[in-house]
């Protein structure tokens, strides 16, 4: 039996897109509640097949990808730019069949289950506008107003993948580390459960983020 499971296992990570594919898929950051995942296809490139656990995705680029499946079906799909789109745990091998690059971020969940924390309904000095709604998670897409701010100490009972959607000026500290400042578009940063941080829109207008809030 020992055997059966160490060749399954072995099996698995040889799926692993990152390890498989390392030309289209980028680690950007991971812990013990997600890994993030940069994607990265020229116009006409192909993947390996490979597999995710149930995940979000957020598109940085309209894109026309072709996904083949385990079974060798297969099925087009529009993304468009700066949406985002839950996906169920899936063996697949997508191909970029548009004229412009797949760019976007993959966000995998680790958790064997789905949380019960409650993500948030509205956010002050924060325009809100919902991407994606899914057993794991939700994600937004958030307008800081040019007073938006949370105070030092601030906590939430969900995880937090923030996504910059251009470039900003957004004072970001987490648990009492250096703060982020200055942001480009696809930067990313994870605020976790219960962790101590403070934000404040320091750039004196509207900046735009995508929020995902793992429940």
């Amino acid at each position: 039996m020992v055997p059966l499971v160490l060749l399954w296992s072995g099996g698995a990570l040889a799926q692993d897109p990152v390890k498989v594919d390392a030309a289209h898929y980028k680690l950007v950051l991971e812990n013990e509640s997600v890994r993030v995942l940069r994607i990265d296809y020229p116009a006409g490139a192909k993947s390996q097949m490979h597999q995710h656990p149930d995940a979000m995705v957020i598109q940085l680029a309209d894109a026309k990808v072709r996904f083949t499946m385990a079974d060798g079906k297969s099925e087009d799909r529009d993304m468009a730019n700066e949406s985002a789109m839950y996906t169920p745990a899936v063996t697949h091998s997508p191909a970029n069949i548009g004229a412009g690059p797949i760019d976007g971020l993959l966000i995998e969940f680790k958790s064997a289950a789905p949380g019960t924390a409650a993500p948030p309904a509205s956010r002050t000095g924060m325009a809100m506008k919902v991407l994606a709604e899914s057993p794991r998670a939700m994600a937004y897409r958030t307008t800081a107003d040019p007073t938006f701010q949370e105070p030092a100490g601030s906590k939430h009972e969900y995880d937090q993948i923030v996504i910059a959607l251009g470039a900003a000026q957004m004072s970001l500290s987490i648990d009492g580390k250096p703060a982020k400042t200055t942001w480009a578009r696809g930067d990313v940063q994870f605020i976790g459960r219960g962790v101590p941080h403070e934000a404040k829109n320091t750039g004196g207008k509207p900046v735009e983020f995508v929020v995902v809030a793992i429940k």
